[in-house]
């Protein structure tokens, strides 16, 4: 059986969730490989609160065992925090460089993040282009702005704004699918 690893935040782990082992995203891609019988266990990396740094710290935990395709989501707390998006963008390489360097063949798919529109500046501006930079040096597969069509949508989010809910999930997971299906070989 081979392994999806998606390495995240509380946006992997899906924090606020009544049951996150069935209705956060990593879960609802497992269904859909369940579906399709496709020969892929996923495992739920998430961790709320993460940062890039810290997802650098903590990706060595898991590459001892077989990594066939990675789905990186990290960056979210990283622009709540005021990170500078240069280190956003080298924290990102670091962890895919650690991942390529013990599983060479591995698949990656980048899921990105970004302010609302309705921030102006440089900083919004630098944030929108780390993701794309990062996924188009490393050749990854990549989903531009994971939370577009949920972001914002009081139904589709938990109180605090942040974090969907079981039905935005689904939404996000009708993004996210068709990219890793893909990557998968899977159409």
């Amino acid at each position: 059986m081979k392994k999806i690893l998606f390495f995240g935040d509380s946006l992997t782990a899906g924090y606020g969730l009544r049951d996150p082992r069935t209705t956060s995203l990593p879960a609802l891609i497992q269904q859909r490989i369940d579906i399709d019988k496709l020969p892929y266990q996923v495992i739920n990396a998430g961790q709320s609160g993460d940062t890039t740094s810290g997802g650098l710290l903590r990706i060595d935990g898991y590459l001892d065992q077989a990594i066939d395709v990675l789905v990186l989501e990290l960056g979210a707390n990283d622009i709540l925090r005021g990170i500078p998006p240069q280190t956003t963008s080298t924290n990102l390489q670091a962890i895919i460089n650690k991942v390529r360097s013990r599983h060479p063949n591995v698949k990656m798919l980048l899921l990105g993040m970004e302010l609302p529109g309705w921030i102006p500046g440089a900083f919004a501006g630098a944030f929108r282009s780390v993701f794309a930079q990062v996924a188009m040096k490393n050749d990854m597969a990549f989903v531009p702005f994971m939370l577009e069509g949920v972001a914002g949508i009081r139904h589709l989010n938990l109180p605090d704004g942040l974090h969907p809910t079981a039905d935005g999930y689904k939404i996000i997971a009708d993004r996210v699918w068709p990219v890793l299906a893909t990557l998968l070989g899977h159409q």
